[in-house]
């Protein structure tokens, strides 16, 4: 499966992609892209990665999840240049009882933001541009590892 894409990025068939007809739970996250960073005005980001250990390491994350809470993982991240409200990354889990699918969702999301080698470049309405590190801000341990 591929997991990095610069098309736009749709749930549906993420959700279709995972699931089961033994799995009673679907939980999906979407990110978006914000008008803001820290007080600061965004007006696009940017997205870049090295592709081929990305693609290694999300694949690490889906496997981890799906072992863990006998889940079916889907994911896209996208790359390039992204406008405020534009789906930067969807993720889709589906698990027998929902307990296991918000579990999975976090852990993936998370382990995600916190491994993947994705860059992003935030410019800012007053002209300047930043690179921001993925790995801070609202990342928070998940569960027992």
């Amino acid at each position: 499966m591929t997991y990095l894409t610069t098309a736009a990025i749709t749930i549906d068939p993420l959700i279709n992609s995972v699931s089961e007809s033994g799995h009673g739970a679907t939980v999906t996250f979407l990110g978006t892209v914000r008008d803001h960073h820290e007080e600061r005005s965004v007006l696009r980001l940017e997205y870049s990665a090295y592709g081929p250990m990305a693609e290694v390491e999300i694949g690490r994350i889906v496997g981890e999840a799906e072992a863990r809470w006998s889940c079916r993982v889907a994911v896209s991240h996208r790359l390039g240049t992204l406008v405020i409200g534009e789906v930067a990354v969807a993720v889709a889990v589906t698990a027998p009882h929902r307990a296991e699918a918000y579990e999975g969702c976090r852990y993936v999301m998370e382990e995600l933001k916190r491994r993947v080698p994705i860059w992003k470049r935030e410019s800012y309405t007053d002209g300047t541009e930043e690179w921001v590190d993925p790995t801070q801000g609202n990342v928070q341990e998940v569960g027992d590892r």
